[in-house]
């Protein structure tokens, strides 16, 4: 599948985008195309328009997604498809009288996330709404393509699927109910069991534990014998404990490392439920003033269990 690129600007001429609730990201390559070889891939006289000789012929388009918080997500994707289809594009692509009438039919050749192979091959339309950008896809000819372009969608968990940095923070789940904020400029990845994610100058590691109910620790005993054996010692005025009404613990410390040879500061917490559901965390940045930054992410680690997104 391809890689989508988060973008802080118009995906079709380049403009900052004024409206913040609107974020773009764009695919480089129709799916199909990822193997074929660069030589094989020609352009009809503008990028968006691609041939992939032994592949398929395709239209770059934008497919609007309605998410929830008011916020609206351009993908620049691509269209499959046929050479006449193509061949008209090429045709009146620039040409300022007839560019507003194209019309574009065609498959979406993006297996788009969270949706995935669901989506891979609706048939859609695009059409010009603004001459200066590339067809909307506003138009769905089959029951998924009308509700892609028509439902409103929960806004993290369409976001989350994207590991490329975000302009705007997203809360990601980490199973088990529990979730996240990823903040805004982060990339993101799963690696051996632990969500990661990263920015130039600070990351944030997130896992998670479970005791076992059987063995009747508390969660306070749970945080002390098991998830903090072996934690690096931090001085009193550089902690915080908090006990829960429902038995629960919230534990986090934070400290300098003197032996890094660089500026690096170290912000380690915990959640841990009544149950012996747990969730840690380990936040790494260069700025002292980020401190609090680590202590919001932190804030933002919460479990909800039986929820259900719009999704």
């Amino acid at each position: 599948m391809s890689t989508p690129t988060p973008l802080a600007s118009c995906s079709c001429c380049g403009e900052p985008l004024a409206d913040e609730r609107r974020i773009d990201i764009r695919f480089g390559l129709p799916d199909a195309a990822l193997g074929a070889p660069e030589e094989a891939r020609r352009t009809f006289g503008a990028d968006a328009l691609l041939r992939v000789d032994g592949v398929g012929f395709f239209v770059r388009a934008l497919l609007p997604l309605k998410l929830s918080g008011d916020t609206e997500l351009v993908l620049g994707a691509w269209l499959e498809v046929d050479e006449e289809m193509l061949r008209h594009a090429a045709a009146v692509w620039y040409d300022e009288a007839a560019y507003p009438g194209l019309a574009v039919r065609g498959r979406l050749a993006n297996a788009v996330e969270p949706w995935g192979a669901e989506v891979l091959g609706l048939e859609v339309t695009g059409r010009i709404s603004d001459p200066g950008e590339l067809p909307y896809l506003v138009e769905g000819h089959e029951p998924m393509a009308v509700r892609l372009l028509g439902d409103v969608w929960d806004r993290d968990h369409v976001l989350s699927r994207f590991p490329s940095p975000l302009p705007v923070a997203v809360r990601t789940d980490l199973d088990d109910g529990w979730s996240v904020e990823r903040s805004a400029g982060l990339s993101a990845r799963f690696v051996d069991g632990v969500d990661q994610f990263a920015g130039p100058d600070r990351s944030v590691a997130a896992a998670l534990f479970q005791d076992d109910p059987a063995g009747g620790r508390t969660a306070e005993d749970f945080l002390r014998t098991e998830l903090l054996a072996g934690a690096p010692e931090a001085p009193d005025a550089q902690w915080s404990t908090e006990r829960l009404p429902d038995g629960g613990v919230r534990h986090a410390f934070w400290f300098t490392p003197e032996d890094t040879g660089r500026g690096r500061h170290e912000f380690y917490a915990y959640a841990v439920e009544a149950d012996g559901s747990a969730a840690g965390l380990y936040c790494s940045h260069e700025s002292a003033e980020a401190h609090a930054w680590a202590r919001h992410v932190w804030g933002s680690l919460r479990r909800e269990v039986g929820a259900t997104p719009l999704v």
